[in-house]
């Protein structure tokens, strides 16, 4: 993903609310699942992570892109950008 890309994608993002929480469970498989599902119908994906969640928000995202086959856009603080391209519907047309 080039950089314009990636702009793209993060301004997209802004306006999105997290549809996910990671809390103090951390990832669990049930979490990933539904995330991995989430991107049946969406591209673009907002996690938010919890105060009460100890694990490193940067290492959470990697695991969850990981497990999804997604990529990580961006990691702010404790809000994770996430984008899978939807080969049978395609929402996001990048730059």
């Amino acid at each position: 993903m080039t950089s314009k890309q990636r702009a793209y994608l993060m301004s997209l993002a802004s306006n999105l609310t997290p549809i996910f929480q990671v809390g103090k469970s951390s990832l669990t498989p049930e979490l990933t699942e539904a995330i991995g599902e989430a991107f049946n119908t969406r591209e673009l994906i907002k996690i938010a992570v919890l105060k009460n969640c100890f694990d490193d928000p940067r290492e959470i995202a990697e695991m969850v892109a990981g497990r999804t086959h997604s990529q990580v856009v961006q990691v702010i603080g404790k809000k994770i950008v996430l984008y899978k391209e939807n080969k049978d519907n395609k929402k996001i047309i990048l730059p």
